[in-house]
């Protein structure tokens, strides 16, 4: 992959995981819905752990999108964000028999695509 084509790749998930992230701070039960289902997401610890992983996830797309504009090294960003994802993967699958069957397949499938994302791009993206 080309550098150009590796930032403009890391950029995209970056903003995607940002409005993820402020989603789950602002939103919790939105992004928790499909992954554990409705019941359990408008539940107060639920939110609790959603906003924190919103916070993980703005936090680890605005490192991506400031390194990007000042010339700062992005590939740690990029590999964080990875491993973030694939522990979310890693996460979904431990559960995956009894979370919701629509979600659970949309959840695993983002963070494997933003995992995938992530590997590909890194080496490239400095």
């Amino acid at each position: 992959m080309e550098k150009e084509q590796a930032r403009q790749l890391a950029e995209t998930v970056a903003w995607g995981r940002i409005a993820i992230g402020v989603t789950a701070l602002v939103a919790p039960t939105l992004p928790l819905r499909p992954w554990v289902g409705r019941d359990f997401a408008w539940q107060p610890r639920a939110k609790l752990l959603a906003r924190s992983l919103g916070a993980r996830d703005l936090a680890l797309g605005i490192g991506v999108i400031l390194a990007l504009r000042h010339d700062g090294p992005v590939r740690g960003w990029v590999e964080g964000s990875g491993v973030a994802d694939a522990g979310d993967c890693l996460s979904t699958l431990l559960a995956f028999g009894k979370l919701p069957k629509s979600g659970r397949w949309l959840v695993l499938l983002s963070a494997a695509g933003a995992a995938a994302a992530a590997r590909i791009a890194a080496p490239a993206v400095d």
